[in-house]
């Protein structure tokens, strides 16, 4: 599987190897959803949900930098507050959008420059190591996260939009990333 999925991994085992093998898994089953697609598809929303296949790649590239950085510095740089949502709704959804400069060849770029500092990151990093969680009503009073959680945090949203994209995908020619 690492051959086939990069070799990130590679001189790794356990827990860290286990993290970038699936990670390299679910951003190639990601990549997939783009591929071949002109920029108006991976614009279009065929299905009820307002997500698009740019504005996923987008999103995801943005929570993996962002928790990353998290990992680091412990500061998630960029990341709206929840006050900001409560304010204004739409805050949560910002970064879906796609903007004119946005393409498919250029968040594939952004996002694989994502990939390869995170993997280096998993490499080295103290998975213990541990930082506050931002105020939210999804994180219980004074959480904090490990390098470990927040790696797994990465990993489910990873898979989760994969998943959507993946639907996103059929809905527009039938293609899908598995089966």
């Amino acid at each position: 599987m690492t051959e086939l999925l990069g070799s990130a991994a590679r001189g790794l085992s356990g827990e860290r190897a286990c993290i970038l093998e699936t990670l390299a898994k679910h951003r190639m089953l990601l990549r997939q959803t783009v591929d071949g697609l002109s920029e108006s598809d991976a614009r279009r929303r065929p299905t009820a949900s307002a997500l698009t296949l740019a504005g996923i790649l987008k999103h995801v590239e943005g929570v993996e930098r962002g928790w990353t950085d998290f990992i680091r510095t412990g500061v998630v740089e960029g990341a709206e507050t929840w006050a900001d949502v409560a304010a204004d709704p739409d805050a949560e959804r910002a970064d879906f959008a796609v903007g004119p400069d946005d393409t498919c060849e250029s968040l594939l770029a952004r996002y694989a420059a994502t990939a390869a500092r995170t993997d280096e990151l998993v490499a080295t990093v103290d998975l213990d190591v541990a930082h506050k969680l931002p105020p939210a009503p999804w994180f219980p009073g004074e959480a904090w996260w490990s390098a470990r959680q927040a790696l797994a945090h990465i990993v489910g949203e990873t898979a989760q939009h994969s998943g959507h994209a993946d639907i996103i995908r059929e809905t527009i020619d039938g293609r899908r990333s598995m089966g």
